[in-house]
């Protein structure tokens, strides 16, 4: 099997190709070459489009022919984040792997489990030689976790099958049959450059240690959000009268991830004045997110001499005032709560990332809900806030909702199954994040789709991790999942 953390003595590239492999959203190519090569090495098609989905078919085992056709999805990229004291390059470097008791985490990075799971899974599956199970029509999409591109592309005149299982859950015991559609909005604020004061020196006020996360199934937390905190921080220096001139801003890499990190350069000409806020901010930091994410630091420092050179310029008072306004206003964290479904976030949006160009500082975030109407008025609102501010204002990649179904043979499969093997019962939810089920179910309404997988936490950060023992008894139970479909 190809499961990450059966072989718990050891666990390297070597072992675990997947993490040896580059597949940051956008640079899917050589992880989807590697799944055609994998796939027709044990006698399988595999479909490969100009999208590098990948779509591998493995005939039914003896005695499963007239069962129903499974298609087995999910996607090939991942979220690379890690810490900026963290040396990594994504574009080439191995996931580094390291086992803490029965869990498995990278070093320092995301370890790529969403959704390298699904990935190792269906490798797992093409391999098996004994394994008895219904035709299968293995889909993995690309960029995912940016604009569902491959998922949005996909040729599914190429699929055969009305029953789909999704492997992008991370809740043994839980199946997941809704979830919520968004859209990406970027708030963009043009720059003018003017000269820098005399007498001011370069310092670094940067926003860590936060908790981060997936910025679907985290939200409802309400953690720390590292760009909107530096906004607050900046406007209370404005506030209180301590001079400053801001030349660069950054935060977040991705914009479905809660960021851990922010930082301006700002240059002062009293430094006290300045220390005197941020310690005060370290103490309402403190106050605010003690119980949700305690360990928020906020420093000033000065800019040092290794760090990448300044312009020597600053932004004008015009639009300094303009970023920090927008840092203030544009919406983040929980809209509003599903009242039919207990603890479930109907509408969202995270501040993800923040850039500063030659032209522009750049907000993008990641709008959420299960509701399109207020999907609608998410975006009406902020698009109405970049106007009064006199900022750009541009939403894209959209992507569907996916709809519960009154009826389906699948989700009572998964039940039935389940109460049998562990007798209890499984739990079914609607999930607040973001799933390629709602894309694939526009573009085939009959399909019937579930969504489930092993015990994973912590998505989309450095602390991303599974459990090992759970992904061995998924395993298990997706093989009776397919001998109930086939009796």
């Amino acid at each position: 099997m190809y499961i990450p953390g059966t072989a718990r003595s050891s666990v390297s590239s070597k072992n675990y190709p997947l993490s040896a492999i580059p597949r940051e959203s956008g640079n899917e190519k050589a992880i989807s070459d590697f799944i055609v090569r994998f796939a027709e090495e044990r006698g399988c098609t595999a479909l490969q489009d100009e999208w590098w989905n990948v779509i591998v078919k493995k005939p039914a085992s003896k005695g499963y022919e007239h069962a129903p056709t499974v298609i087995f999805q999910g996607h090939l990229d991942m979220v690379c984040e890690k810490n900026k004291s963290t040396e990594h390059d994504f574009t080439k470097d191995p996931i580094k792997l390291k086992i803490v008791g029965e869990m498995i985490y990278a070093e320092d990075t995301t370890l790529g489990a969403d959704n390298g799971m699904a990935v190792a899974f269906a490798m797992s599956l093409i391999d098996a030689k004994e394994l008895k199970h219904p035709a299968l029509e293995i889909l993995l999409t690309t960029q995912e976790e940016t604009s569902m591109a491959g998922a949005m592309n996909i040729d599914v005149t190429n699929l055969q099958g009305r029953m789909m299982i999704n492997l992008d859950s991370d809740t043994e015991g839980t199946l997941f049959v809704s979830s919520a559609g968004g859209i990406s909005v970027l708030h963009t604020i043009p720059i003018e450059w003017e000269e820098l004061s005399q007498g001011g020196n370069p310092y670094t006020l940067s926003v860590k240690g936060l908790a981060g996360g997936h910025s679907g199934e985290d939200i409802i937390q309400q953690r720390g959000n590292a760009n909107k905190l530096l906004g607050r921080v900046l406007d209370d220096l404005r506030r209180n009268k301590v001079e400053f001139e801001l030349a660069r801003l950054s935060g977040g890499i991705k914009v479905n991830a809660i960021p851990r990190e922010a930082e301006a350069v700002i240059y002062l000409k009293d430094e006290g004045s300045a220390s005197e806020r941020i310690a005060a901010w370290n103490g309402i930091v403190q106050d605010e997110f003690e119980a949700v994410d305690p360990h928020i630091t906020i420093e000033l420092m000065a800019y040092g001499e290794s760090v990448e050179p300044l312009s020597g310029k600053r932004f004008s008072a015009d639009s300094q005032n303009k970023v920090i306004t927008s840092l203030l206003l544009v919406p983040n964290g929980v809209f509003s709560m599903n009242k039919s479904i207990g603890n479930l976030v109907r509408s969202s949006s995270n501040v993800g990332s923040v850039k500063t160009t030659a032209s522009e500082v750049v907000l993008e975030s990641l709008v959420r809900s299960s509701m399109r109407s207020q999907l609608d008025l998410a975006l009406y609102e902020m698009e109405a806030l970049a106007e009064a501010l006199g900022c750009g204002f541009r939403a894209d990649h959209y992507f569907p909702g996916w709809p519960y179904r009154p009826e389906s043979k699948l989700r009572d499969i998964f039940a039935g199954v389940y109460q049998r093997k562990y007798g209890k019962e499984m739990e079914i939810k609607a999930v607040h994040a973001g799933l390629e089920c709602g894309i694939l179910v526009e573009k085939m309404p009959y399909l019937d789709v579930v969504s489930y997988g092993p015990d994973m936490f912590n998505f989309h950060t450095p602390e991303e991790h599974f459990r090992i023992a759970s992904v061995e008894r998924t395993w298990d139970y997706i093989q009776d999942i397919f001998h109930a479909i086939k009796d």
